[in-house]
């Protein structure tokens, strides 16, 4: 015995007198077991016959007592108490009805033991301080100044067990996206679980068992945490917490990506130089640091002084033509890639310089004919593909020659896009850009840029994509 038994009833119901029972007076209920309960069950309903042990007195066969109560349900069960519930008998007595006295008969047990010494007029009573684990039969009997009417026993017996609760998991909000970490720093996922008793948790990578050697686990009573000392990238992919009990179980996914700086490009050449401009053109690299690259850096540096400036930052397109450059100096260029974990630790630095040519004052004999510079357009650096995220402007690059100095026309799917607000078009020194100003995936298409003088005409192509980047 672990507990005193305690009865609980409504608030609002009236104290009654005590009185002596058909029985005789029982003894008080000092302690009751009882064991766990799963959850709801569905109530046993009392017939007036049960076989159950029966009083030790039974009521007299008198319509002056009450009859049986009706429909004795059990309401709710916890792993110490449970509630029980009853309807008035059919008939009450002919003489004043006192009240209730609900018994119980612990299994194995012999004798009954009321919860109340006293009828109670009240309908429901609330059994507290039950031990885990027992089992349980009740009855309740009505009450008159004539004596105690039959009782109402449920068909089988409460048994007292801990409440169970299905398993839940709470992911929480930064771990419902893509968890992203650099290599060599930690990964530390707490997983907030709900249930009862302590669900299972187990981890999953990828579809397999984690690496015990480089992934700990540890669950506790409400969460459960999986550590990484250092990543890897190996570390990416897709884990999945399975908390269990029983039949039933809750999963929970989270992406983890691990990434590091990526590596230069390729190769870079020098295509071209006219003018004030160089034309350079790079590969992309082989190994991207496990991310999405943001784009590239060009930087440019005069022989005469060595120092590195930045000409182009995030720049996409893997051709570029720089423009304002001094005559008479050589310069070198260089490119960095990048991604979101920063740019390359080197850079693809060009092998051959570009010399900025002065201009070269001739005298002209008498009688020199004047060379015909005239030329229809002609593109030395066509448009590429380019691909962009909605909201964040954009450029368009080519390079034209022409003489005398062409009429440039974009157009978008070969129709002009002159006046258009959203587009900005510039065009000095033979290099033409079009700005497209915080795309939408409508402005998805085919541009063109055409360049036309008197003595012809010439156009370009690229195709621009614009859709968001999915998360992976």
């Amino acid at each position: 015995m672990t507990g005193e038994v305690t009865a609980e009833a409504p608030a609002d119901a009236p104290e009654e007198k005590a009185s002596d029972l058909a029985k005789g007076p029982p003894e008080p209920l000092e302690e009751v077991a009882a064991s766990g309960s799963t959850g709801e069950e569905q109530a046993p309903v009392a017939s007036p016959q049960a076989p159950v042990p029966t009083a030790t007195k039974p009521a007299p066969p008198s319509e002056d007592v009450p009859s049986a109560p009706l429909l004795l349900t059990v309401e709710d069960v916890s792993d110490s108490s449970m509630t029980v519930s009853w309807e008035p008998p059919e008939r009450p007595g002919r003489l004043g009805f006192q009240g209730y006295v609900l018994e119980l008969l612990r299994e194995g047990a012999l004798e009954w033991v009321p919860v109340n010494a006293r009828p109670m007029m009240v309908t429901q009573q609330t059994v507290r301080n039950l031990a885990l684990g027992d089992k349980f039969f009740l009855r309740v009997v009505a009450v008159s100044l004539a004596g105690a009417g039959p009782p109402a026993v449920l068909d089988q017996p409460v048994h007292i067990r801990e409440t169970t609760e299905p398993p839940k998991i709470r992911v929480p909000r930064h771990l419902r996206q893509t968890y992203i970490r650099q290599v060599g720093e930690t990964v530390n996922l707490q997983i907030p679980f709900q249930g009862n008793p302590k669900p299972q948790a187990s981890w999953t990578h990828n579809g397999h068992a984690v690496d015990s050697q480089r992934v700990s686990v540890r669950t506790g009573q409400q969460d459960s945490i999986l550590f990484i000392r250092s990543a890897q990238r190996s570390d990416s992919g897709c884990y999945e917490l399975t908390v269990k009990l029983e039949d039933q179980e809750a999963k929970a996914t989270i992406h983890i990506l691990v990434t590091e700086r990526p590596e230069p490009p390729s190769s870079i050449r020098l295509l071209d130089v006219w003018g004030c401009n160089a034309a350079l053109q790079w590969t992309p690299p082989q190994d991207t640091g496990n991310a999405e690259l943001l784009g590239y850096t060009v930087q440019k540096a005069d022989r005469k002084t060595g120092q590195w400036f930045t000409v182009l930052e995030r720049y996409h397109p893997t051709t570029c033509t720089i423009s304002d450059l001094i005559v008479g100096n050589s310069y070198s260029f260089r490119v960095f890639s990048e991604n979101l974990c920063g740019l390359s630790a080197s850079a693809a630095v060009t092998k051959e310089l570009a010399h900025i040519q002065k201009a070269e004052i001739i005298d002209k004999p008498k009688g020199f004919v004047e060379r015909d510079f005239l030329e229809a357009p002609s593109f030395t650096q066509p448009l590429a593909d380019h691909a962009s995220t909605p909201g964040y402007s954009t450029q368009l690059f080519c390079s034209v020659r022409a003489s005398p100095k062409p009429k440039i026309i974009w157009m978008k799917n070969k129709v002009a896009i002159e006046g258009n607000p959203k587009y900005r078009a510039l065009s000095e020194q033979g290099v033409c850009t079009l700005e497209i100003r915080k795309p939408s995936p409508f402005d998805s298409g085919v541009y063109t840029c055409k360049a036309t003088n008197a003595l012809g005409e010439a156009s370009v192509d690229c195709r621009l994509e614009v859709k968001a980047s999915a998360t992976h």
